[in-house]
């Protein structure tokens, strides 16, 4: 099978497996236990948080390992809230979040929080202007995503964090697409606290990590008596943290230059996709987007149909964030940017990475050809049966 899907995951490195096993099988201690096992553990848990720190240019310090972006966005989200002195004030985020952050926020309009979502323009940007209509004096916190994950666009952090911060407003991001395409420098975005993961980056599942600023007096959710700033309770799986470490300086090391790498296949793919003779519409930013996410429509084809299809015939991609797959609910990125409930319907993501080679397209395009000719053949043999019987 082609896998196209690395949007939803990312095979494990060798590198990062080999790193895996071996701390599994040497350092198996408790790195909170006194004894010899148990400091062994703790010194590559701090030189796991030292690597990873230096990926996103912070102090190891603030640096705290998850067991996956959706708690560390959870967690990070709550334990900026608890800075505060009551848990109430108004919330903002936009319509374009992944599930978990959306879910979230459910929940704490649930618990009183009032919650503005500002709107995104075509191209699934934050209207800016609109941001800065929707701030009240309530407003305690923003959560906005450095990168979508359908359509890849890329939101201008630096300014919108400049401006929450001028207003004394917390924002935390989701950066799980980001990590490891972009620059992710934490002394540059004015954010607060950021979220992102190890499998998408080819590392092993299970695990992520949340950098916190130092400079918010954030209170963890569940407090440790000995240590006020314990950022989440339980033993750290230290193999994890280790091969998410290694992953996470492979990927920012090579990162230009496999960017650059993937842009091409993103462009030859384009094209030769344009060439079909179906009509085919590319969604997302233009330019300001990351080249590993190609979302697409074939107006006239259902989305599930098509991938269910492509899988058919040894093509892996997907309709969407992998947490919304199933739903029978038009996908939601595709009407948050104004398509029609048919169109959103229409919606299929393509997302590359380090197996995907030039010399794949040739074969991808021919399987997508056969399935697009089949089911337009069909739709138009229906077509031509209806007009002969009316």
């Amino acid at each position: 099978m082609i896998y196209l899907d690395h949007a939803a995951t990312t095979p494990v490195s060798d590198k990062a497996l080999e790193v895996y096993v071996n701390v599994s099988k040497h350092y198996f201690g408790n790195a909170s236990s006194m004894h010899d096992e148990g400091s062994s553990a703790k010194q590559i848990l701090e030189a796991s948080s030292k690597t990873l720190a230096s990926t996103i240019n912070a102090r190891p310090k603030d640096v705290f390992f998850t067991s996956g972006a959706s708690e560390s966005s959870f967690l990070a989200i709550y334990s900026l809230l608890n800075s505060l002195g009551e848990k109430t004030g108004h919330l903002i985020t936009t319509p374009i979040e992944h599930s978990s952050v959306r879910n979230l926020f459910l929940k704490l309009k649930q618990e009183g929080y009032e919650v503005s979502v500002v709107s995104v323009n075509k191209f699934g940007e934050v209207d800016f202007e609109k941001l800065q209509t929707l701030v009240r004096e309530d407003t305690v916190l923003a959560s906005i995503q450095h990168v979508n994950s359908e359509i890849g666009t890329i939101q201008d952090l630096k300014k919108i964090g400049a401006f929450l911060r001028k207003k004394g407003i917390m924002l935390h991001s989701d950066c799980v697409q980001s990590f490891g395409r972009l620059p992710v420098d934490v002394q540059k975005l004015n954010v607060d606290a950021i979220s992102i993961s190890s499998h998408k980056i080819y590392g092993p599942k299970g695990c992520g990590a949340v950098w916190m600023n130092p400079k918010v007096d954030w209170k963890p959710v569940f407090p440790d008596s000995d240590n006020q700033k314990k950022f989440k309770p339980g033993t750290s799986d230290v193999p994890s943290v280790a091969a998410f470490a290694t992953a996470a300086k492979l990927i920012t090391q090579q990162m230009n230059e496999e960017q650059h790498r993937i842009q091409k296949f993103r462009e030859e793919m384009l094209s030769e996709l344009m060439k079909l003779e179906f009509e085919v519409v590319a969604e997302g930013h233009p330019s300001q987007r990351v080249p590993n996410i190609l979302g697409l429509r074939f107006p006239g084809m259902e989305g599930q149909f098509f991938m269910l299809e492509c899988s058919q015939a040894g093509l892996a991609i997907s309709t969407g964030s992998a947490c919304q797959v199933g739903s029978e609910k038009p996908n939601k990125t595709m009407t948050a940017i104004g398509k029609e409930e048919q169109e959103a319907r229409e919606f299929v993501r393509l997302s590359f990475g380090k197996e995907n080679q030039i010399g794949q397209i040739p074969q991808i395009i021919e399987k997508m050809s056969g399935i697009l000719k089949r089911h337009f053949d069909k739709v138009n043999h229906h077509k031509k049966k209806e007009g002969m019987t009316t």
